[in-house]
Formats: C-alpha cells, sequence, structure tokens
C-alpha cells in the first residue's frame, strides 16, 4: 500500500511524534509512505533521517490556494491519503475523486469550530476520521459528524531504551541532587497545557518543605509569562525548552505532572508511564482514558490547584506508591498504548469501505 501522510507543522509535537512512529510501523509491515511536509519543519527532518521520503509542502492556511494545487499533483499514484492536522484537512475536498482513500485524524478534545463547513469536512470530504481517544470522538459527535464515520485509534509509543547514566546526568545539568524530587513537566508552553496551575499548587506546596523542584520541557508563547509567574510565586521552576533527549528527561523524573486544561489523549503521558514514572494529570480529554487513578497514576479536576497540591504532596512523601503507580503505568502502556497497537487500527481504517 502506498500512504501519502500530511503533516505541515513546522514545529513538534505530540502528533508529530504519533506520525513517526506511524511510519515506522507502516514501514516494517511492508508500506510504502511519503510525508508532504514542510521542508523547514522539524518532521520533514525527521522523516528525512529516518529513510522516509518528503515531499516538501508549504500550507500557509486553510485557504492556501497554491498549497492545495500542489497537494492535488502529490496525490496521485497513492492508495490512502491521511491528513494529521486541521491544516492538511482543510485541502482535502481537492483530494477527491483522484483514487485515493481519504482519512484525517482528529486529535484535539474540543469542539471543532466551522459549523456546516467542519460537518462538511468530516462526513463527506474524507472516507474516514480516526479520532485518538473517546473524548475527541465525543467532541465530534458534538458538532454533528455522523457516528458510523468515527474510528477511535488510540495513540500509541514506542518505548525507547536510555542510558544507564541518563538519570544523573540530566539532574546534574537541572542542578537537581538525588534527594530532591524531581517534577518533570513535558508539553508546549501553550496556556491550554495548565502550566500556570501547576505554579499555583505548587505555591502553596513551597511551605511544607518536600523538596520538589519544577522542570517545564517544552517551549511555546508562555514562555515568559510563566517565567514571570513563577518569580512571583517563589517558585523554582526550570525552563528547559524544547528537548530532543524526553526519555532520557523522564529518566531524570520522580514525578510528571500534565496539568492540561485540555488534552486529546496525553501522548507525553503515555511516554511517562511507558518510563515508570508515577502521573499526575487532569481529568479531561483522554487523559482520564489513559491514566487509571490509584493505578497508574492520578487523576485531579483541571483547573483545581488545591486538588494538584494534594496528589503532588501525597506522592512527594510517598517513594513506595511512586513505584507502585510507575509500574503499574508501564504494563498499561504495554497492554494497550504501543505504536503497533495503533498501526493495525490505522491499517484497518485505511482498509474499510468508504463510510456514509
Amino acid at each position: 500500500m502506498r500512504i501519502l501522510h500530511v503533516d505541515p507543522e513546522r514545529r513538534w509535537g505530540g502528533g508529530e511524534t504519533q506520525v513517526m512512529a506511524l511510519l515506522r510501523q507502516l514501514g516494517a509491515r511492508g508500506h510504502e509512505s511519503r510525508v508532504a511536509a514542510d521542508p523547514a519543519g522539524v518532521l520533514a527532518a525527521a522523516a528525512a533521517a529516518a529513510g522516509v521520503a518528503v515531499l516538501p509542502l508549504r500550507i500557509a492556511n486553510h485557504l492556501d490556494v497554491a498549497a492545495a494545487v500542489a497537494l492535488r499533483r502529490l496525490v496521485r499514484g497513492h492508495d490512502v491519503v491521511h491528513f494529521h492536522t486541521a491544516r492538511a484537512h482543510a485541502l482535502a475536498p481537492v483530494c477527491r475523486r483522484l483514487g485515493a482513500r481519504l482519512v484525517v485524524t482528529r486529535r484535539m478534545d474540543y469542539v471543532p469550530a466551522g459549523g456546516p463547513y467542519v460537518r462538511y469536512l468530516y462526513n463527506h470530504a474524507v472516507d474516514a476520521v480516526i479520532a485518538i481517544s473517546a473524548g475527541v470522538r465525543a467532541a465530534l459527535l458534538r458538532v454533528g459528524i455522523r457516528p458510523e464515520r468515527i474510528r477511535v485509534v488510540p495513540s500509541g509509543i514506542e518505548v525507547v531504551a536510555v542510558a544507564p547514566d541518563a538519570r544523573a546526568r540530566v539532574r546534574a545539568e537541572w542542578g537537581i541532587d538525588e534527594g530532591d524530587v524531581a517534577v518533570v513537566v513535558p508539553g508546549a508552553l501553550e496556556r491550554r497545557k495548565g502550566h500556570a496551575v501547576l505554579l499555583a499548587a505548587a505555591s502553596r506546596l513551597a511551605p511544607a518543605g518536600l523538596g520538589l523542584r519544577y522542570v517545564f520541557c517544552g517551549d511555546g508563547r508562555e514562555a515568559a509569562a510563566l517565567a514571570a509567574g513563577a518569580r512571583a510565586a517563589g517558585v523554582a521552576v526550570m525552563l528547559a525548552g524544547f528537548r530532543t533527549d524526553m526519555p532520557a528527561c523522564l529518566a531524570a523524573a520522580d514525578i510528571v505532572a500534565m496539568p492540561s486544561l485540555m488534552e486529546g489523549l496525553g501522548v507525553a503521558a503515555l511516554e511517562a508511564m511507558a518510563a515508570g514514572r508515577a502521573v499526575v494529570a487532569s481529568r479531561v480529554g483522554g487523559l482520564g482514558e489513559v491514566v487509571v487513578t490509584e493505578e497508574t497514576g492520578i487523576l485531579v479536576p483541571p483547573a483545581d490547584p488545591d486538588a494538584l497540591a494534594v496528589a503532588l504532596g501525597r506522592l512527594a512523601g510517598n517513594p513506595g506508591l511512586r513505584a507502585r503507580l510507575g509500574a503499574g503505568g508501564r504494563a498499561h502502556v504495554q497492554a494497550h498504548y504501543t505504536s503497533a497497537r495503533m498501526a493495525e487500527g490505522t491499517l484497518a481504517c485505511y482498509g474499510e469501505r468508504p463510510c456514509g
């Protein structure tokens, strides 16, 4: 099967991690993938380094006519075209009737805006819709996407081995002693990720002297505001920026916090659980499906710094609990959230007859 993946994002996020995992799994099964991506983006470089053919495609916005014409040319000769972002999906109508099955993945758990046109994009412009969680499916149903068109295929990850010295090396880089409790917060520094809630929780815990140290791994538009907020709250936070060595960063963590206000699934939570780390997460979107409270982590209400502070304080003072939740998380990911399972579910959508 020849598959064209369309993802024009320049920056790296959970979606691009999933695209790369899918590319590797499809290749291992004998399928030929090509990626239409922005040549200046991180995904284009990663795909090329993995030996996947990259077709340059810049998409400025949802109405980019030049990109639509270019994409239409690229589609010919492929069995499947898989749109991985909203900007890519917006160009799906021009790809109709070219002999390829059209599939879109929806990763965000908020209701897509656009009314009738959005319903057209999901109900008529593509042949199948992949939702990465039940929460994402529910958001699509609320806007009027027909249920028979949606398949839930959870994101999956690949467990990456890290060097034995990774934990000590990264903690030394961050200036964190072995006796401290490192709380790593992965994800883009954007409001929806809830970093400000984490800062409020951290300020409540500061007087307890629990040895908590906070590291934000990611970049984004909220970086300056979060740095100022940390100073105002008197909380020691390291803004470590975008990291290409997240497995090593997770090895350095004692707790992984995801205080998101919205989240399609939470690939970072899966990665943390696979690394055997206790996770504290908001009960939003797919996070409420991935994290099984008291078995693989602790779930708290979103935008609730008091509840988040209680959960962090509980884990900080109980290494046995951290170990138990970490072991449970690793087993849960291996059973339900591998990239192999994601690839099999995706291939099933590729092979189905058009929906509706």
